[in-house]
Order: structure tokens, then C-alpha cells, then sequence
């Protein structure tokens, strides 16, 4: 998604509005894999979005590859304010 989605000008334009963090878990450590568990996901990619209250929006993740257009209706499910 790096290569193809993330840069997209307005996917990347969409995620500057947001603070990002990404781990990287290609090297299936220990670690890695008590990360994966802790979130529920079975490996990359996978996004979790989470509100400014520190919870996961549900509804909202994104598992497997999106193209950018996909992950603009994506990220503004994720970003649409609560109704």
C-alpha cells in the first residue's frame, strides 16, 4: 500500500489530518506476533483508526490491500464526525 496508495496525493493529503504510526512486523518476531494478537490481525496490511479518545473507531479497519480510491471511502468512514 506504501508504493501505491500511500502515495497517492489524496490519499496523502486525507492522512495529514491524522497522527500516524506504523509498525513494521514483516520480521514475525516474538514481538511482532504479541502485536498482531493484541490488535486481532493475522499480519500486514492491516489499519486500525482510533478516535481522539484513544479507542479503535469501530467499524472502521481496513485488512488486505486497498487502491487508493477504495481507501479514501475507507478513510472517510474513519473520519466522518459521530453521529
Amino acid at each position: 500500500m506504501e508504493r501505491f496508495t500511500f502515495s497517492d496525493t489524496r490519499v496523502r493529503a486525507g492522512l495529514d489530518k491524522l497522527i500516524l504510526l506504523q509498525v513494521d512486523v514483516t520480521a514475525n518476531s516474538s514481538a511482532d506476533q504479541a502485536l498482531l494478537k493484541r490488535f486481532g490481525l493475522f499480519g500486514p496490511p492491516g489499519i486500525i483508526f482510533f478516535g481522539a479518545g484513544g479507542g479503535e473507531i469501530a467499524g472502521t479497519r481496513v485488512i488486505g490491500y486497498q487502491d487508493a480510491d477504495k481507501f479514501l471511502h475507507s478513510l472517510a468512514a474513519a473520519t466522518a464526525p459521530a453521529t
